[in-house]
């Protein structure tokens, strides 16, 4: 078996720096995209934290959920039209209109914003893509888990499709341990790797202590496309 690493991750919504530190490290990169979405509660998958007066602030995309059941995030779809797309703009322009970057940035995010595709799956898997492409990571090849199928959950699907992409280094994230069973990737045979991803801290807006965790579009409009390189360490 080859040494490909593989990363696995349910598809976010303009997710952290973290995010991308593991597509640069990884041969393949799954978006868990059959995951179930929860009934209720906040998720990554339609919200992240932007810079906004010294503080992390939730920039949130609303939810059809007007459904009975369970469903898996690749049947999920946004509510509100083209509104919440537009509001989310105007507020990074509000946020960050003054940001080094803003100038020069924000013309390339906008159109990841403003996609009007309603799927979560297909307008965050898009997006990510997107910005992989930006900032220089064109090494990784990307696969839907919704292609691979199975029918095991936890960390017997993990392995599961860590094997089905002919990987033999699964790449974790830094709090995976709390709910994955690490021993069970030796057993399969599998090596296991966390990501080890802190992000560096860098100006942000009217200065202060420095709040990490934000979206990638603060370190993006912040520093720029060479900047978040440098803080992925990939150049």
């Amino acid at each position: 078996m080859s040494e490909r690493i593989v990363a696995i991750h349910q598809p976010n919504f303009f997710p952290w720096l973290g995010y991308f530190a593991k597509i640069a490290k990884a041969d393949v990169f799954v978006f868990l995209d059959d995951a179930q979405f929860p009934k209720k509660g906040g998720t990554w998958v339609n919200r992240v934290k932007i810079f906004e007066n010294g503080a992390g602030r939730w920039l949130t995309a609303p939810i059809d959920r007007a459904y009975s059941g369970t469903r898996a995030i690749s049947e999920m779809r946004f509510a509100g039209g083209q509104n919440w797309r537009e509001k989310t703009t105007r507020a990074l322009a509000s946020a960050y209109g003054r940001a080094a970057h803003f100038e020069t940035v924000m013309p390339l995010l906008e159109p990841l914003i403003l996609d009007g595709d309603d799927s979560i799956a297909e307008y965050n898997i898009r997006a990510v893509r997107a910005l992989a492409q930006m900032l220089g990571l064109r090494g990784t090849e990307f696969v839907r888990s919704s292609q691979i199928g199975g029918t095991r959950a936890g960390t017997e699907r993990l392995i599961d499709i860590t094997r089905a992409v002919d990987g033999a280094i699964y790449l974790c994230g830094n709090g995976a341990g709390g709910y994955q069973e690490d021993a069970l990737f030796a057993e399969a045979g599998l090596g296991l790797r966390y990501n080890g991803f802190v992000c560096d801290a860098y100006p942000q807006p009217g200065g202060g202590d420095f709040v990490a965790g934000l979206s990638v579009i603060d370190a993006m409009l912040n520093t720029g496309i060479d900047g978040v390189r440098k803080l992925l360490d990939i150049g």
